[in-house]
């Protein structure tokens, strides 16, 4: 069976990482039967970086990469009836995710605000992160923010870039249906992936404000959410 190799769930969301979840999402809307083994050591994954899939003895990472591996090894056709235009847009999209991924992960674990809760909430439903652990996380993730640029930001400088992503996601995505019409596809999957991770989570940080006061992200996570639970 194929299995999936990401970070634990939280809050009632299957991962905790945008990207997880949206892998997640796929297997569970193309009903294709996979295990689901919850991870925080990512050192054997592929670039060392989660999510990844082991299938039939092949390892795939990357959410991109695994969503075109269940196209063409197993007919993953969800995406089958995209047009050449919406198939662009959604490569535009997911690479404004790649952006909304770093100020919602600085959120957790660079904004001192923030913090804490988040700690709290990984201790609390895996007791097996430890404070040790977790404080070594934290400064792996703060070298990474400060690199890629984020970690150089004033909080509302980095909730602005944050916020501007999901007005931009408000204006695309319609007010009934999905992205490209009345049946999901991975793209909505990608989009679900990060706003589940906003949306359910009991932390109220300037992401989570301004995506409820957006009513289509709302309906729209809340869609694909009851989907693939």
């Amino acid at each position: 069976m194929l299995t999936l190799y990401s970070y634990p769930g939280l809050f009632g969301v299957a991962d905790n990482n945008g990207y997880g979840l949206k892998v997640f999402a796929v297997l569970k809307l193309a009903d294709l039967p996979f295990k689901h083994e919850h991870i925080v050591d990512a050192s054997a994954a592929p670039r060392a970086q989660l999510p990844y899939i082991v299938d039939d003895g092949e390892t795939v990472g990357d959410s991109d990469r695994i969503v075109a591996h269940l196209a063409s090894r197993h007919g993953v056709s969800i995406d089958a009836g995209l047009k050449p235009g919406h198939r662009d847009m959604g490569h535009l999209i997911n690479r404004m995710l790649d952006d909304l991924y770093w100020v919602m992960s600085y959120s957790r674990w660079k904004d001192d605000r923030f913090w804490p809760a988040f700690r709290d909430a990984l201790r609390r439903e895996h007791p097996e992160l430890t404070d040790g652990l977790l404080g070594k996380a934290r400064e792996f993730n703060a070298l990474r923010y400060h690199y890629q640029g984020i970690g150089r930001y004033e909080p509302d400088e980095a909730y602005a870039r944050g916020a501007a992503d999901l007005r931009v996601l408000a204006n695309l995505i319609p007010a009934r249906g999905f992205l490209f019409g009345i049946n999901p596809t991975s793209f909505d999957a990608a989009v679900y992936g990060f706003l589940a991770n906003i949306h359910f989570y009991e932390i109220d940080t300037p992401l989570k404000a301004c995506l409820f006061t957006q009513p289509n992200l709302v309906r729209h996570c809340e869609a694909i959410h009851s989907l693939v639970r």
